[in-house]
């Protein structure tokens, strides 16, 4: 049992290693670099090389049943449910297999109208307080869950 944290750009980096830790959870900090190495025993700092998609690919490559992985990429979402491990979102939106096509759908559509339109502003809503927490919570149960 391990957890995975697509660390770039992250909010939630040391409250999903206290999680962890607290768990007894090997913890894999992936990124294509900036990331100051985690002094802990259980955490390794992976630094791939730049490029697109290269961190995302070395997470989706390594987890399987049992595993966790943050990120907010819906694309190695997939590919992390497909081996059969959890993927949950730094506001604590935990993916499924359910919605995973439906939210890789929506990713497409907005990808297009942003490439139509140049001048398209607008993003995602800011990270809260209330997402920090709701991202504790889940990710609390499910450490507790993968851990039976």
């Amino acid at each position: 049992m391990a957890l995975y944290i697509d660390a770039d750009a992250c909010p939630v980096k040391e409250e999903a290693k206290k999680v962890a830790h607290r768990h007894k959870m090997k913890v894999f900090v992936v990124s294509n670099g900036g990331i100051r190495p985690d002094p802990h025993p259980d955490v390794e700092t992976v630094v791939v090389e730049a490029g697109p998609d290269i961190a995302d690919k070395w997470i989706a490559d390594r987890t399987g049943p049992g595993d966790i992985c943050v990120t907010s990429d819906i694309p190695l979402a997939d590919a992390v449910l497909k081996s059969g491990a959890i993927a949950i979102q730094p506001d604590g939106e935990v993916f499924t297999t359910s919605s995973i096509g439906n939210r890789l759908a929506m990713r497409d559509l907005m990808q297009d109208l942003r490439a139509a339109d140049p001048f398209r502003q607008g993003g995602g809503k800011p990270f809260s307080k209330a997402d920090r927490s709701r991202f504790l919570d889940r990710l609390e149960a499910l450490a507790r869950k993968a851990s039976r």
